[in-house]
C-alpha cells in the first residue's frame, strides 16, 4: 500500500474520498428528514461544506471537537480551564444537540467572543482545507472516539498538533479498525498523541501501532453538576418522600430498551410488593424519539405524564406509573431525585451510556451486561458497590431478571443507602483527568516550541 510521509494511505484514501462524494447527497437528505422534528437541523448548512463562517475568531485558538452531547459535556472542565487561562476556543460539533449543549454550557464565553461554535465540515478535502485555513488553530483536541481521516491526515501534513483526548476504544471498535489493516492503523498513528481514559483503552491503541500514549483518566469525573438542577431534584425527592414513594430513573435509553424496561416495570407494579408503588422516570437518549416512546408507554397500558407538561413542580406526576423525561439538560435533577438508575445502552448491545453523572449525584446504578463503551468505569463502580449488574439476557425482550433486580434493590433501603454513599465516593475518587491532560499538553507544547 502506497503511503505518503504523513502516513496517509493513498489508494485507500482516494476510495474513501470517492465514497464521501457519492454519499454526500444522502447526508443532506438525512438532515432534511430530521428537520421534521426541528428546522434547526437545516441551519448553518454552509459550515458543513467548509464555508460561510460569518463570525471570526482570532487565529491561534485552541480547537476542541466534541461531536455531540456527551462529548461536549465531557469537554466542559477542559474548556473552562483554558478559558480561565484567557485562551480562545474554537468548538466544533457534528450534531445539532451537541451544538445546543455547547451553547447552553458556554453562553457567556460565546457572547464575549472567547468561544466560537461551528460545525466540523464533512470529511472532504476541499471543506477541510478551507476550514483549517479560515481558523488556523494552534492546537487540535478531538474528544473520545472521533477520528476523521481527512482532518487527521491533513493536520499531520501541515504539522498542526492534533490530540485524541479522553480517548476510548472498545474491543469491538478495535476489531473494526483492524479490519482496515494498515489504513486503520495509520489513522490513529497520525495523531500527535492519544490521551486514553484507561489502561484497557491504551493497550488497544498500542495494538494498532500507536506509541505516543498516556493514560489520564476520564474527564467525565471532573464535570461539575448543575447546583440548581441538584437542588430541584432534592426538592422533588422530598415531595416524593412525603408519600413514601421511590423514584427510579431509566436514563439515556435506546431503541428497544424502553419496551423491556416498561414490561419489567409493569411486572413490578403487578407484584404488589410495595405498599406505595414506585415511580419510573423514563428518559430516552435521543429527543427525536420522545413521541415514539410516549406511544410505547401508552401501548403498555401504563399511565404517564410528560416532563414538558409540568408547570413549575412535578406534583401532577405523583399519581401516574411513569414520567416521560422529554427535556434536555436536566439529567442532574433526575438523578438527584432518584433512588436508583437503570443505565440505558446496557440492556441491549449498544455498549452502555455514561454512569458517572448518576454516581456523582449519589444515585446508585443497575447495569445490563453490555458495558463495553465504559468498561473500566463499570468495573470500578461494580467493585466499589456503587452499581449492580442485572444477570440474564434480554435480547429477546424478557424482562424477568430486570424485574427481580429492581425489586431486590428497592425493597432494601439500607442497601440503597450504602450504594448511594459508595456512588458519591466513587465519583470523587476518580477525579483529576483535567489536570493530567493539561500537564501533558503543556509539556508537548513546550517541546514543540
Amino acid at each position: 500500500m502506497s503511503v505518503q510521509k504523513s502516513g496517509r494511505p493513498v489508494i485507500w484514501f482516494a476510495v474513501y474520498q470517492l465514497l464521501w462524494h457519492l454519499l454526500l447527497p444522502l447526508a443532506f437528505i438525512r438532515l432534511a428528514w430530521r428537520a421534521r422534528h426541528s428546522i434547526q437541523y437545516l441551519g448553518n448548512l454552509s459550515e458543513r461544506l467548509g464555508f460561510g463562517y460569518t463570525k471570526p475568531i482570532a487565529t491561534g485558538a485552541i480547537w476542541i471537537h466534541a461531536v455531540s452531547v456527551g462529548e461536549t459535556r465531557a469537554a466542559q472542565p477542559l474548556i473552562e480551564a483554558y478559558l480561565a487561562r484567557g485562551e480562545n476556543i474554537l468548538l466544533t460539533h457534528m450534531t445539532l444537540n451537541g451544538r445546543r449543549t455547547g451553547k447552553q454550557l458556554f453562553a457567556s464565553a460565546i457572547a464575549a467572543g472567547q468561544i466560537r461554535q461551528v460545525y466540523l465540515p464533512y470529511d472532504l478535502c476541499g471543506p477541510v482545507e478551507n476550514f483549517l485555513k479560515t481558523f488556523k488553530p494552534k492546537l487540535g483536541l478531538f474528544m473520545e472516539t472521533e477520528a476523521w481521516p481527512t482532518v487527521v491526515f491533513r493536520c499531520a501534513e501541515i504539522s498542526l498538533p492534533l490530540f485524541l483526548v479522553n480517548a476510548r476504544l472498545s474491543q469491538r471498535s478495535a476489531k473494526r479498525v483492524q479490519s482496515f489493516g494498515k489504513a486503520g492503523q495509520a489513522l490513529f498513528q497520525a495523531f500527535t498523541a492519544i490521551l486514553a481514559q484507561t489502561a484497557f483503552d491504551a493497550e488497544r491503541y498500542r495494538q494498532l501501532g500507536v506509541r505516543n500514549i498516556d493514560v489520564v483518566g476520564n474527564l467525565k469525573f471532573d464535570v461539575p453538576l448543575d447546583p440548581a438542577q441538584l437542588q430541584k431534584g432534592q426538592e422533588w425527592r422530598s415531595e416524593l418522600q412525603k408519600e413514601q414513594r421511590l423514584l427510579v430513573c431509566a436514563a439515556s435509553t435506546r431503541d428497544g430498551e424502553e419496551a423491556i424496561i416498561l414490561k419489567a416495570w409493569k411486572q413490578l407494579l403487578l407484584s404488589n410488593a410495595f405498599t406505595v408503588p414506585p415511580l419510573l422516570c423514563l428518559i430516552p437518549r435521543h429527543p427525536e424519539r420522545f413521541a415514539d416512546v410516549a406511544s410505547v408507554i401508552a401501548n403498555m397500558g401504563l399511565t404517564f405524564r410528560k416532563r414538558s407538561e409540568w408547570l413549575k413542580t412535578p406534583d401532577a406526576c405523583h399519581q401516574v406509573d411513569v414520567l416521560l423525561g422529554d427535556s434536555m439538560g436536566e439529567m442532574a435533577m433526575y438523578y438527584s431525585a432518584a433512588s436508583l438508575t437503570v443505565m440505558g445502552g446496557t440492556l441491549l448491545p449498544f455498549g452502555g451510556q455514561n454512569l458517572i453523572e448518576a454516581c456523582a449525584a449519589g444515585c446508585p446504578v443497575l447495569l445490563g451486561k453490555y458495558t463495553y463503551n465504559f468498561q473500566q468505569a463499570a468495573l470500578d463502580a461494580l467493585q466499589c458497590g456503587a452499581a449492580k449488574q442485572v444477570e440474564g439476557e434480554m435480547l429477546l425482550g424478557e424482562p424477568l431478571a430486570l424485574t427481580e433486580s429492581l425489586k431486590s434493590c428497592l425493597l432494601n433501603s439500607e442497601e440503597l443507602l450504602r450504594m448511594a454513599q459508595a456512588a458519591k465516593q466513587y465519583a470523587v475518587d476518580h477525579q483529576g483527568a483535567t489536570q493530567n491532560i493539561l500537564a501533558i499538553l503543556d509539556r508537548q507544547n513546550h517541546f514543540s516550541d
